[in-house]
């Protein structure tokens, strides 16, 4: 029987060549997750009315997210002109382009959206201020939401099989995992909402369904995620991040600190699950 791990070669080289990513790409997929959820949870938040505390504290949760995101990129990629190179040419055909053009206009808009804010209370309020900081605010959560979800798209359009036969799921594996970080980070400052509590228990359910999809599928391109140190690392990310805080936060209203244990967890699942990911990817080129 064919050994569902064991890519073609040809002489006994593997016909497709793994990633050779470092640990910064795995935290820049979480890092840029959180922040871009986050900013699309402060967007909202202000225009429903919540605490402006939330809002205030999601932008600046964005602005964090944008600030480390750039750097943990550059340093992977070695040379900072290599970053660069990437924006001479937008490509609407090539997520690496859309993502790297995302992240500059992601970032500035953030990190303008956060300052804005800062000025706003130190100034009292002036109206080109307030301008700047409210369009800020929604080009940032638009542009949140595309990088939230793309390093999924960016997974599922290369040629690994494990990643092209999830090229629908990872966008929303990773989105809702994004999203269910930036409610935990919200949640860790103290920020204690019955809407946040919500959309905590969505992404759990979201996890759970994703991960009960990946254990049961017979699809063999599957395989590198359910074997050796990727299948650990899937499993334990899908406990952290679906059941255990699913059923925490069914405590919440009860308990603090069973909110704040699922917040906790959430962020680690989400954490181990690009770590998951990526290292399933690496199996073809290891075992070829």
């Amino acid at each position: 029987m064919t050994d569902p791990l064991q890519p073609s070669s040809y002489y006994g080289f593997p016909m497709l060549k793994g990633p050779v990513w470092t640990w910064e790409i795995p935290a820049y997929f979480f890092v840029g997750g959180a922040a871009g959820a986050a900013a699309l949870i402060g967007a909202v938040a202000r225009r429903t009315g919540a605490d402006q505390a939330i809002v205030r504290d999601a932008r600046w949760i964005a602005a964090a997210g944008a600030a480390l995101s750039p750097p943990l990129l550059i340093s992977d990629l070695g040379r900072p002109e290599r970053f660069l190179n990437m924006l001479r040419v937008f490509k609407v055909q090539s997520p690496m382009s859309v993502g790297a053009w995302t992240l500059v206009a992601f970032s500035t808009c953030a990190g303008a959206a956060a300052f804005a804010d800062l000025a706003t209370r130190s100034t009292g309020g002036r109206l080109p201020v307030r301008m700047v900081g409210d369009a800020s605010e929604m080009l940032s959560a638009a542009t949140g939401m595309v990088l939230s979800t793309y390093t999924g798209v960016l997974l599922g359009a290369t040629a690994i099989p494990v990643w092209s036969k999830n090229a629908r799921v990872l966008p929303v594996h990773f989105g809702a995992s994004g999203l269910g970080s930036a409610v935990s980070m919200l949640e860790l400052l103290g920020h204690r909402t019955r809407a946040l509590n919500a959309l905590g228990i969505g992404t759990a359910l979201v996890e759970t369904a994703l991960a009960a999809n990946v254990e049961l599928s017979p699809e063999p391109a599957l395989a590198a995620i359910k074997h050796g140190q990727p299948a650990a690392f899937a499993r334990a990310a899908a406990v952290l991040s679906g059941p255990l805080p699913l059923v925490l936060r069914l405590f919440a209203a009860r308990s603090p600190s069973a909110r704040r244990l699922a917040a906790a967890s959430t962020i680690a699942g989400s954490m181990l699950n690009r770590i998951a990911w990526i290292s399933a990817g690496r199996i073809p080129a290891k075992r070829g």
